[in-house]
């Protein structure tokens, strides 16, 4: 599982919308079109970045396609983001110049003086 994938696929309101009506139930494309008054391309093209993301599971039904959310896989990332929350910058190597930056910072005068004017 990718999780900066599954960030982007987030961030984009229409599908943070899908996601939540798929919290509720399972619904087919038809359901989401009449809901959220989009059309089914392009529902069906927010899905598709969903599914990609593994955020999304689909199911045949016969000729027909339900979409349902996998708790799973939002679960794992919750608690994989929780973890990147909780560490320190220092363990995270995209952020260990950040950890000296913040520490030379809380040296620079010019920082002080910034925090404490109006």
């Amino acid at each position: 599982m990718e999780y900066d994938i599954m960030f982007k696929a987030l961030g984009e309101f229409s599908r943070i919308k899908i996601v939540k009506l798929l919290s509720i139930k399972s619904m087919y494309v038809c359901e989401l079109e009449s809901i959220l008054d989009m059309s089914q391309p392009r529902i069906s093209q927010h899905l598709k970045i969903l599914r990609q993301a593994e955020i999304v599971e689909m199911e045949k039904q016969g000729q027909r396609t339900i979409y349902s959310l996998s708790r799973n896989n939002i679960n794992t990332l919750l608690f994989a983001f929780n973890n990147f929350l909780d560490a320190s910058l220092e363990d995270l190597p995209l952020f260990q110049d950040f950890a000296r930056t913040m520490e030379a910072i809380e040296k620079d005068p010019s920082i002080s003086s910034c925090k404490m004017s109006k």
